[in-house]
């Protein structure tokens, strides 16, 4: 079985892809950063969490296919 954090990692290409410089993507290792994960309370990998103007705009565990996760980018741009 795939990890679901490795699924995601060609989606994430994919949208940065088709948004280009409309957004940055970063990832973050959360076994190595665990001082992040707590203060973001990040329970369960992976976590998408969508910022505008450092504001949590959006959040969500788990993978999402490349289509409905520009559409929920796409509402914030």
């Amino acid at each position: 079985m795939v990890c679901p954090c490795k699924t995601l990692a060609p989606i994430l290409q994919d949208v940065k892809k088709d948004l280009g410089e409309q957004l940055t993507i970063i990832k973050i290792d959360v076994d190595k950063n665990q001082a992040i994960a707590q203060q973001l309370q990040i329970q369960g990998v992976p976590t998408l969490i969508l910022y505008k103007s450092g504001q949590i705009k959006w959040r969500q565990s788990g993978v999402i296919p490349k289509n409905q996760l520009i559409s929920i980018i796409n509402t914030y741009l």
